[in-house]
């Protein structure tokens, strides 16, 4: 974690950071559900942990000097059955106001934290 990534009351992370800029391109971190304590939001609740990882991830845009419209492609990594991934594209599609960019929903076995369900990756580019 940087200083302006802590400023922002981003949750810490465990030894890597949460983005990386390199010209005109931001290199980030998949986002988890996580309040700024670090506290899991939304046990069980694939809607509430797609809402905050991508709450995470606009501040992290915002931080680097990125914007939801540089955003050009997310992968969203979700555990559980089929209607698990419909709730977490609900608030995909939620927050990006029906106009998603190229976007990969993914079924998985399991992620990084306990009760975690739901990951954010991103590919951001500013022209």
């Amino acid at each position: 974690m940087n200083e302006a990534e802590r400023a922002a009351n981003l949750p810490p992370t465990p030894q890597y950071q949460y983005a990386q800029r390199v010209g005109n391109q931001l290199f980030v971190a998949g986002q988890v559900p996580h309040d700024a304590l670090g506290q899991l939001v939304g046990p069980d609740d694939p809607y509430q942990q797609a809402m905050q990882c991508l709450h995470n991830l606009v501040t992290v845009l915002t931080v680097h000097g990125f914007a939801v419209s540089d955003v050009r492609r997310l992968v969203i990594y979700v555990v559980g059955e089929q209607a698990n991934l419909s709730k977490a594209w609900n608030a995909v599609a939620e927050q990006f106001g029906g106009q998603v960019p190229p976007a990969t929903l993914l079924g998985v076995a399991r992620l990084g934290y306990i009760g975690q369900i739901v990951e954010v990756d991103a590919t951001v580019l500013k022209e």
